[in-house]
């Protein structure tokens, strides 16, 4: 009579089909976006679907799993340059390195923006970032570094370009980030704003559709 297998074997195998699951998970968003079918993930780990869903339920358990590093990079990127006593520098360090994250990894604005009403440390990380950019918006427009017209709304359609270069994912999607993310900068400060015409109305929120009920991207099952 073959040996039955043992708690422990079983427990590490466990942990391996965890770890290859969430490697495959980690390179289709990064490449395909959050939409990516389960399915795919399931057959990029080797693993069945009974066995990705027993150990992520939903997308959702999947994405935060998934992306929460990359939250508490970006969280803690947004409290660094809250405790820079320089507003634009502060600024500019917020605006590049979210945008590098964004072309690094096509899934990881659309993580951070879109809403997981079960997930409350992601909430509730997402909600303080997006409270910080505000903070040092607000700082770099009184320091008169910032354009005055500056709005948020601006972030948002910078974010939406730099998608356009991510959703590419070539080789030169970081270096073409680099520059735009560079001009757009010069745009922002003070010194170069003549007039623009009204802000669209444009919230980080509107990015991925957040909020807009269960059939929004990067969160249907």
């Amino acid at each position: 009579m073959p040996a039955r297998p043992s708690r422990i074997s079983l427990r590490a195998d466990a942990l391996h089909n965890r770890h290859r699951i969430l490697q495959a998970a980690r390179e289709a968003f990064a490449t395909r976006g959050l939409d990516v079918p389960m399915a795919a993930i399931a057959r990029r780990a080797g693993v069945g679907v009974a066995t990705l869903y027993r150990r992520f339920p939903t997308r959702e358990s999947l994405v935060t799993e998934v992306f929460a590093d990359q939250l508490t990079a970006c969280a803690a990127t947004v409290d660094d340059a809250l405790a820079d006593p320089d507003p634009w520098r502060a600024f500019r360090t917020v605006v590049e390195q979210v945008c590098a994250m964004q072309a690094a990894d096509r899934g990881f604005t659309a993580a951070f923006l879109t809403a997981f009403p079960d997930a409350a440390d992601h909430e509730e990380r997402r909600a303080r970032a997006e409270r910080g950019l505000a903070e040092i918006i607000r700082r770099a427009k009184a320091a008169g570094k910032l354009r005055a017209d500056f709005h948020q709304a601006d972030l948002t359609m910078l974010l939406l370009a730099n998608a356009g270069i991510a959703a590419e994912a070539s080789q030169a999607a970081p270096a073409a980030s680099r520059r735009l993310v560079a001009y757009l900068l010069q745009a922002f400060r003070a010194d170069h704003a003549d007039p623009l015409p009204p802000p669209p109305p444009l919230t980080l929120s509107d990015l991925y559709g957040r909020g807009r009920g269960a059939g929004r991207p990067g969160v249907t099952q």
